[in-house]
């Protein structure tokens, strides 16, 4: 098939190189200048595991261009990845995504069938939003009844890091159509990986005992609610724990033992039960927030999505309070902070816990050193104004300062030698903001070790 992603984001990018791998020929559509130039060469200007080598086994099926109205005039499927950033009330913005609908409409011959996928994360009635631009574009331009557009809701369900293991091997895949041609069109685009009939990329192979994955074909409304509901369920179950894990320092119990214990009830599971500095992200808060906006729209309190984005707020204070209370006070004191992306295996640092954590720092007066093995300069331009030290090296960071916070879990911190870094500190003083580590090791190593719920 003819596809055209607009938006070369981590669900654009990540969704065009698969599908141009499974054999369709695809175009990503993106305006900047800087990061077209790298996707020419076939570079990711994100870091994505297994993006790169992917995009190179594409061959000629994967391009990339600035002129929509040139892309999209033969497609057969029009997918519109971009971003849904949140307005100062918490709701979704849509301006982007409706303004790529205007754009790809004027680009639609007369006589012809398109099928235009909604990907992006957006409000409840989006999809009839977006139908009424089309209608309005290609009535003005006279083409109103001999031109065809099927509006398609398909949320993804991608998590930064796992995106291609998430597109080639998903949980399931959701799609919202009013006519069942919508349906048809996107059970044949997704047809390979419904039916796991790709030979697997050497670099990803496909997971042992992995199932076929469920299409699940519902009203685009529904497949609206599908996403929000499925994220803001996540983020529940990381704010759920992260309340336990404060009981459990108050009362003497391990929260990682009482989340192991909990996950092994198959009603319960246990991914998203880790205690720690909390959620951040392009998803969850974003989500959550449009999730309440759209509440009061509609009059409909929802005290528990609430609770849980104040809950995960907290999480940043209380790790910062351990600190304070553990040097007598953080002013004038020099921490270093390691970690700085909103989670490992990504560069992106929007609304990353470990960003708060430094802020705080700051504020309170303490000086400030921060690493990351690939977000460092990403984190420089979300900490611009603040005087704040990066570092290459977690090492260098450490000689004499007076803590550290772990406020990333990357797997090259588990890694570090501890007896070395504490030799190197002024007073080895661990939060271990991500219960990384193991306390007796690090006791032994003589730090002092603060971590959640434990």
């Amino acid at each position: 098939m003819n596809v055209v992603i607009i938006g070369t984001g981590y669900v654009g990018l990540t969704t065009g190189a698969a599908l141009a791998y499974l054999g369709h020929r695809v175009t990503c559509v993106d305006r900047d200048p800087a990061k077209l130039e790298l996707l020419y060469k076939k570079k990711s200007p994100i870091h994505e595991h297994g993006l790169e080598e992917l995009m190179a086994l594409t061959g000629r099926n994967l391009h990339f261009t600035c002129r929509v109205q040139e892309a999209v005039a033969d497609a057969d499927v029009v997918l519109i990845a971009v971003g849904t950033p949140s307005k100062s009330n918490g709701e979704a913005d849509t301006q982007y995504v409706e303004a790529a609908a205007r754009e790809v409409a004027e680009g639609f011959v007369p006589g012809r069938l398109y099928n235009l996928v909604i990907k992006s994360t957006v409000p409840i009635g989006t999809n009839r939003r977006v139908s009424q631009v089309v209608k309005r574009v290609l009535s003005g331009r006279g083409m109103g009844d001999n031109t065809a557009v099927l509006v398609v809701s398909n949320p993804e369900f991608l998590r930064e890091g796992r995106a291609l293991r998430d597109t080639l091997y998903p949980d399931r895949i959701v799609v919202g159509a009013e006519r069942p041609e919508g349906v048809d069109i996107l059970r044949r685009l997704y047809q390979r990986i419904l039916e796991q009939t790709f030979d697997p990329p050497p670099f990803l192979p496909r997971p042992e005992g992995y199932n076929l994955p469920p299409l699940v074909s519902t009203d685009p409304t529904s497949a609206e609610m599908i996403k929000y509901a499925a994220n803001a369920f996540l983020a529940l179950k990381i704010s759920f724990i992260n309340e336990i894990a404060g009981l459990c320092e108050k009362v003497g119990a391990d929260v990682t033992e009482v989340a192991r214990g909990m996950g092994l009830d198959p009603r319960i599971g246990s991914p998203f039960l880790a205690a720690g500095l909390g959620w951040g992200g392009s998803c969850f808060p974003k989500d959550t927030a449009a999730l309440l906006a759209m509440g009061e729209e509609h009059g409909y309190t929802m005290p528990i999505v609430a609770a849980c984005r104040e809950v995960n707020l907290r999480q940043r204070y209380r790790v910062v309070e351990k600190l304070q209370e553990a040097l007598k006070g953080v002013r004038g004191r020099v921490v270093g902070v390691l970690g700085l992306a909103f989670k490992p295996g990504t560069d992106d640092v929007r609304e990353s816990p470990a960003l708060d954590v430094v802020r705080i720092l700051a504020e309170r007066g303490a000086h400030v050193r921060v690493h990351d093995p690939v977000a460092l300069a990403n984190a420089q331009r979300a900490l611009e104004g603040l005087e704040v030290e990066f570092f290459q090296d977690p090492y260098a960071l450490a000689q004499g300062a007076e803590a550290l916070v772990l406020a990333t879990e990357w797997p090259e911190y588990r890694h570090l030698d501890l007896d070395r870094l504490a030799g190197m500190m002024r007073t080895p003083v661990l939060v271990d903001g991500r219960n990384l580590f193991d306390p007796k090791e690090a006791g032994r190593a003589g730090w002092t070790y603060l971590g959640v719920g434990r």
